[in-house]
């Protein structure tokens, strides 16, 4: 399974022009918007997960964010990430690994999931996930992540998704995390459809 999801994601980022899938944002606002509410110390390691070739690392590297990590399943879209940023890449640790396969070498001050999560559909994947999150988080740190809603789609480049409600979210992480933020919004693709998301800010205890 693996290597199906693997091979689906680089023949997605070799093949396409990623400034019009589903999920291109030209500015990645309200992770920005949220990041900077938490204020942290700019040496604090971030990780985003599944950042593709987002464009969230644009922005962190900008600010100075000094311990950056950019993961994702597909190397081709690391590796768009990394010909955008130029020189500028080498600020950044560069993970291309599936999640579930992730033994991260730091723990994490914000650890950012726009893109994951949602995909993870069986409860032993879920749970995986969990655990990760719960040992590379630091104490005090920062989970924020991002899925479609239910009211949100029910496939995403044409692989099923998992739809949470904030409550679902909430729940699901509560052993170790406290929500301290909420929020839908509607994500317009480049096509002009809008797509539901929940987005969960919650805190390690």
């Amino acid at each position: 399974m693996e290597k199906v999801k693997e091979s689906h994601w680089e023949k997605v980022y070799q093949t396409k022009d990623t400034t019009k899938v589903g999920w291109f944002q030209i500015q990645p606002q309200v992770s920005i918007d949220l990041i900077s509410e938490i204020e942290i110390d700019k040496t604090s390691p971030v990780i985003d997960v599944g950042g593709g070739d987002g464009l969230l690392v644009d922005w962190l590297v900008k600010e100075r964010f000094s311990k950056v990590t950019v993961l994702d399943i597909a190397t081709a879209a690391l590796d768009k990430s990394k010909a955008r940023l130029g020189e500028e890449a080498a600020k950044v640790v560069w993970e291309s690994v599936d999640i579930l396969k992730f033994h991260p070498e730091r723990k994490f001050e914000i650890w950012h999931d726009r893109a994951v999560f949602h995909f993870l559909t069986d409860p032993k994947e879920q749970q995986i996930y969990r655990r990760l999150v719960e040992s590379s988080i630091l104490s005090g740190g920062h989970l924020l992540i991002m899925t479609f809603s239910k009211s949100g789609p029910k496939t995403c480049s044409g692989l099923p998704v998992q739809q949470y409600d904030i409550q679902d979210l909430e729940e699901f992480f509560d052993q170790e995390f406290e929500l301290t933020k909420s929020l839908n919004y509607d994500h317009i693709t480049p096509s002009g459809i809008a797509q539901n998301y929940s987005v969960a800010l919650l805190r390690r205890k």
